[in-house]
Order: C-alpha cells, then structure tokens, then sequence
C-alpha cells in the first residue's frame, strides 16, 4: 500500500527438490512432481517459481555440487519450456549450480549466502545480467541457529544487507537487478523475527526490492503455542496470511509462499475490497 493505492506484490511459489525440506507439501525431488506442482501453482497465480536443490532448513548442510545439478538443471529446463512468461528463480550457493540454471533457462539467483559463498557469484551474476535475490544470514544452515544474537535486529540486519548490496554493486552487478531479503528464521531469535516484521519498511528503505519468506516458518508455531506445545507446520497456514497480508500493507514487492491459491485468494479479498475507496 502506497499513498492509499493498493499494490499487489508479486507472489514466488516454492518448489524444493529435496527430501528434507521442513514442509513436506513443497518437497518434489522428482521432475514429474516439480512440473505438476508448478503447474497448479501457474494455474493458481504465481508470478515466480523458485526451485531449491539443497535444504536450507537449520542444521542442514550442504548438497554435492552434481547431485544439485542432477536435481536442478532438469526441472528448470522443463519449467522454462512449459512456462516461458513465468520467471524462474534458483536457490544455490554455488556458481555452476547458477550458470547451469541460467543456461537452462532461470533468470533470478536466489543466493541465502548473498555472493559470500562462491567468489565466481558475483562475476557469473554481472556477466549474465540476472536478477538475484541477496539474503541477509550469519553463518550457515547447519550453524546460524546454534546462537544468534542482536542489540538492534533491524538496524543491523539493515546496515548489513546495505553493505552486501553495495558489495554486489561494486562488483559489477546492475543495481537494478538486485533484490534483499532479510532472511526471517535465518540465523534469527524469534524477537528478532517479529522486529524485522514490524520494521519491514525500514528493509525497502535501504532503496532496493524486497522479498519476504515467512511461510510457516516456526516463530509463527511459537506464537501459536498452547498447552500442546509450539504449533506444528501444518497448522500455520492462517498466522502465514496474516504476516503475508502485513508486508503487503507495508509495500514488499515480492512474498515467497507454499500456499499460492490461499495468498492469490486473499489478495483478490483485499483488492475487491480498496477497489472502490470507502463508502
């Protein structure tokens, strides 16, 4: 929302092509499921798909550099032939993992290391002018939950994905191309998750788009908790929409879901409803 006027985020469906991602409905490790899954996503209002070959859930490692090919050079080829007006956006680490994909037909990187991992990033990305997506992390998946900590989330989240911006400027990417995330549930207290939430607007003044993944993620499942425990996965879907709607209101360009129809739907509510203006 801007000067009143509504603005409809573009929404990124989820795909991961793996076994151990933490919601079991995203997991489509064969290329016949990735395609069906994207298919009923094009159908139900992606404007993205991201595809990832390597779980970034806390505690995970790394994917071998030929088994994330194996995983990821098929299915983006088959999503770009069958969906070529529909971006595709590649979640790796790794440098030939990205040059395979974009030679397959992706055009975003989605890099939770923001170019920090491979130093053949950066080039590959300038060279090949694709848009990438830079997460704000400490550490890595197997380590950033084993003690993060913050005197001020938002103001250092923000001067650090500002630094990594201007890193990735200064080696030739177009600032046109980049996207920031400030990466909810990467190396985050869940305090800090909901700081970053509340002061979103602080993210996109850093002057660059903004992508938010909070998806069922389990800093909803804490506020949720009862006396059965912290909420599982599967009963986050209402707490998601709620924060999803927020960074809407709050003018995030780009929302990473699971739940395409359920985010598509309840934009239409709220569009159909500003449409007119008050009565």
């Amino acid at each position: 929302m801007a000067d009143g006027q509504f603005i409809r985020p573009r929404i990124m469906g989820i795909l991961n092509l793996t076994h151990d991602s933490f919601f079991a409905p995203s997991r489509v490790p064969e290329p016949e499921a990735a395609l069906r899954q994207a298919t009923e996503m094009v159908r139900d209002g992606a404007d993205i798909l991201d595809v990832g070959a390597e779980s970034s859930r806390p505690g995970s490692e790394y994917v071998a550099l030929a088994e994330e090919l194996e995983r990821i050079v098929p299915v983006v080829s088959a999503l770009h032939e069958a969906f070529p007006n529909t971006p595709v956006s590649v979640d790796t680490r790794k440098a030939a993992v990205a040059k395979a994909a974009l030679d397959a037909g992706a055009s975003i990187i989605n890099d939770i290391s923001a170019l920090r991992d491979d130093a053949a990033m950066t080039p590959l990305i300038a060279e090949r002018g694709a848009q990438v997506i830079l997460m704000h992390m400490r550490g890595t998946p197997l380590t950033m939950q084993e003690a993060p900590s913050y005197d001020d989330p938002v103001a250092e989240v923000s001067g650090e994905l500002a630094a990594l911006a201007a890193s990735a400027v200064s080696g030739g990417i177009d600032p046109a191309k980049i996207i920031l995330d400030p990466g909810i549930g990467f190396g985050k207290r869940v305090a800090d998750n909901w700081a970053l939430l509340r002061n979103v607007s602080t993210i996109r003044q850093i002057g660059y788009p903004v992508v938010i993944g909070l998806s069922r993620k389990s800093f909803l499942g804490h506020l949720l908790a009862d006396s059965n425990g912290v909420r599982g996965v599967e009963g986050r879907l209402n707490a998601t929409i709620a924060g999803q709607l927020w960074c809407t209101l709050h003018g995030v360009e780009i929302i990473r879901v699971h739940d395409v129809q359920a985010m598509r739907d309840a934009l239409r509510v709220w569009e159909e409803l500003l449409a007119a203006g008050p009565e």
